[in-house]
């Protein structure tokens, strides 16, 4: 994952091996429109559990968000993908 300013972003590259590791059949192939569609649904995953752990964090008075925030959102946040 880059940064590039506040943004999130999957080098493609990447994202094609996460999906290539989850194939049965070595034959398999992926498209570089699925690749970035699945890279883009990523970085909306990524930006909305920031979101909802930050607002946790401040739900809660605290000046940083930890692992426990992220923890707390996680379960909603998985059902609403």
């Amino acid at each position: 994952m880059e940064n590039a300013g506040n943004e999130v972003v999957f080098k493609k590259e990447t994202v094609a091996k996460l999906l290539a590791r989850s194939f049965k059949e070595d034959k398999t192939k992926v498209s570089s429109d699925a690749v970035m569609l699945v890279a883009e649904m990523l970085k909306v995953f990524v930006e909305e559990a920031t979101r909802r752990a930050v607002k946790q964090a401040d739900s809660e008075d605290c000046d940083t968000v930890d692992i426990e925030h992220f923890e707390k959102i996680l379960p909603q946040l998985l059902l609403d993908f």
